[in-house]
C-alpha cells in the first residue's frame, strides 16, 4: 500500500471566507460584548461595527476569562471607509430591511457585504452571483429532478436557494451584482422582501406550501454604477432596499496602506516575500488616484480614462510587481509600472491609451521637472507606453 500523507488529506485553499479568516476576532467579540442582539444575530450591532472598522488600536478586554480566547485583543480594521456608512448598514440590517451597496467597481462592496454577513450571521456563504444567465430558481428554489421523477413534488425533492436557506435559518443572504440579473429575475425578490415568505405552488395543500422567513433574515445586494449591459431595477424593488453608496478611499495614506497590505498577502500566498519599495507603491497609488479623480494632487487637470482606476486594480498591479520582483529579479519594479498601467487602461476604451500618454506628458513630466528622482525615472519610461 502507498504511504498515507496526512498533509495532503485536506487540500489547501487559496482564500478563506471572512468567518474563517477572522474566526478568533468574531468569537472574541461575541464573548466581549454581552449587550442585546437583534433576533438571530451572532454579535451585537456595536460589535459588528467594531469587527468591520476595528477597535482603533485599543486592546479590548473580555469581561471574564475564557478557556480558548485571549483576555485582550486588538480588532484590526478590515474595511477602509467611513464609519458612518458602516453604522447605517448595520442599522438597516438590524431593522431587517434589504441593504443595497452601490458604487464604482473595485470599491470593496463585496468585501463589506461579506464582512457584514459573517459578523451578523456567522456565515457569508449564502450567496447568489448575479449574471445575465441567473434564473429565478437561484433566488427561490429548484428541484432534485431524480427525486422529482421518482416521488413527484415533495419537500425532500425541493432544493433550497441560498435566499431560501437564509429565510429558513434567519440569516443574511447576499446577492452580488443584482443589476446583472434580468428584471424578471430581480423581481423575484419583491415578494420575498415584502411578504417575507416564498410560496411553493407545487406543494399546494401541504404544510410546506409556504416557507416563512425566520426573524433575522435579510438581504445584502451589490451593484456597480458604471457597468455596461446591466438591467435597471424596478421601482418596486428599489423601495424595498436602503441604498448606500461606497465611495473610493478618500485618504491617500489609508489607500496606500491598504494596497500594501493586500498585495503583501497576495504575494505571500504565491510563496514569496513582498519586496516592492514604498516609493514605487506611493507612485502607483498616486497615479491611480490622479486618473480616478481627473485631477492631480497638485490641482492639475487630468483627462480621466473610461476604465475605472479602482483601488482593487491598484492592488492587482502592486501584486504583479511583487511577484515579478520575487521570481524575476534583476530589474527595478518601477520599470514595470508603465506596462502594467497600460494593461489596466486598455480594458474598456482604446482611447484610454492616449489619455494615459497625456497624463505622462502632464503631471509626470511636471513632477520630473520639479526634481523628483522617482518621477524623473518614470518620465524616462514614457517610451514603454508605445
Amino acid at each position: 500500500m502507498p504511504p498515507t500523507d496526512t498533509a495532503t488529506a485536506i487540500p489547501a485553499r487559496q482564500t478563506l471566507p471572512a468567518e474563517e479568516r477572522h474566526a478568533t476576532e468574531l468569537a472574541f467579540l461575541a464573548a466581549q460584548d454581552e449587550g442585546p442582539r437583534p433576533p438571530g444575530w451572532r454579535l451585537t450591532p456595536r460589535a459588528v461595527i467594531t469587527f468591520v472598522c476595528g477597535s482603533g488600536g485599543e486592546a479590548l478586554k473580555l469581561p471574564k476569562p475564557h478557556e480558548t480566547l485571549p483576555d485582550r485583543l486588538v480588532i484590526a480594521p478590515k474595511f477602509v471607509g467611513e464609519r458612518a456608512l458602516v453604522e447605517r448598514c448595520v442599522v438597516t440590517l438590524a431593522g431587517e430591511r434589504g441593504l443595497l451597496l452601490v458604487g464604482e467597481p473595485g470599491t470593496a462592496k463585496s468585501m463589506l457585504s461579506e464582512l457584514l454577513s459573517a459578523a451578523v450571521s456567522g456565515t457569508s456563504a449564502l450567496t447568489v452571483q448575479g449574471t445575465a444567465g441567473t434564473t429565478e430558481d437561484a433566488l427561490r428554489y429548484g428541484w432534485n429532478y431524480a427525486l422529482l421523477l421518482a416521488q413527484g413534488p415533495t419537500p425532500q425533492a425541493l432544493v433550497d436557494s441560498p435566499v431560501l436557506s437564509a429565510m429558513r435559518t434567519g440569516r443574511v443572504a447576499r446577492v452580488e451584482e443584482i443589476t446583472r440579473c434580468l428584471p424578471e429575475v430581480q423581481d423575484a425578490l419583491v415578494s420575498i422582501l415584502s411578504d417575507r415568505r416564498i410560496s411553493v405552488p407545487e406543494l399546494s395543500g401541504t404544510d410546506d406550501a409556504q416557507v416563512a422567513a425566520v426573524p433575522g433574515f435579510t438581504v445584502i445586494a451589490t451593484a456597480n454604477l458604471r457597468d455596461r449591459g446591466v438591467s435597471e431595477m424596478s421601482a418596486a424593488l428599489k423601495r424595498r432596499f436602503n441604498f448606500e453608496t461606497v465611495h473610493p478611499i478618500a485618504d491617500v495614506d489609508a489607500e496606500t496602506a491598504l494596497v500594501r497590505r493586500q498585495a503583501t498577502a497576495a504575494v505571500e500566498r504565491a510563496g514569496a516575500a513582498f519586496g516592492v519599495d514604498d516609493a514605487v507603491l506611493d507612485v502607483l497609488v498616486t497615479v491611480f488616484r490622479d486618473l480616478r479623480a481627473g485631477r492631480s494632487a497638485e490641482g492639475w487637470d487630468v483627462e480621466r480614462p473610461g476604465t475605472v482606476m479602482s483601488t482593487a486594480e491598484a492592488v492587482q498591479v502592486a501584486t504583479s510587481l511583487g511577484v515579478a520582483t520575487a521570481y524575476l529579479p534583476g530589474g527595478d519594479a518601477l520599470d514595470l509600472v508603465p506596462g502594467h498601467l497600460l494593461g489596466v487602461v486598455r480594458k474598456d476604451d482604446p482611447a484610454d491609451h492616449a489619455r494615459l500618454l497625456g497624463y505622462w506628458d502632464g503631471p509626470v513630466r511636471r513632477r520630473a521637472e520639479d526634481g523628483s528622482a522617482t518621477w524623473r525615472r518614470l518620465w524616462d519610461l514614457r517610451e514603454n507606453l508605445r
